[in-house]
């Protein structure tokens, strides 16, 4: 739970999709170091959350989950797959469109709840990016 929620802090978000979804787990050093959770809708997959520990970061691990994903996705039959980010997370947006993923829409004031404020690069986070990938 704690890596998943250096991606998503909320918990509350987090029990809601992760027993309904596929989780993959990345491990090494006898320790999980990235995890990606996917669920799916039919035809249409939804990356919900990805994370790698701090130390493993820069490795190409998670373009190397996100891969996973997509594969996983496509042999349950998905055409597509979306991932949602922060307004504030620019490394995640780049990340998401080396993988192929291209901007889809904005859900405004996504975020303008959570319990506690979000800042990444000096941004507060308050949309939803979503980008979405065919398979």
């Amino acid at each position: 739970m704690a890596l998943l929620l250096s991606a998503d802090p909320d918990e509350f978000a987090i029990q809601a999709y992760i027993n309904k979804a596929s989780i993959l787990v990345c491990r090494g050093d006898n320790k999980i170091i990235a995890v990606a959770v996917l669920s799916q809708q039919q035809q249409i997959a939804e990356l919900k959350n990805i994370a790698v520990l701090e130390s493993y970061q820069g490795r190409g691990l998670a373009k190397q989950m996100i891969k996973e994903a997509k594969a996983l996705a496509k042999r349950n039959g998905a055409y597509c797959i979306e991932v949602g980010t922060g307004n504030s997370s620019l490394s995640q947006f780049a990340l998401y469109q080396k993988c192929g993923f291209r901007f889809d829409r904005v859900e405004r004031d996504f975020f303008k709840n959570y319990p506690e404020l979000i800042y990444e690069n000096g941004i507060r986070c308050l949309d939803m990016i979503y980008l979405s990938c065919p398979l």
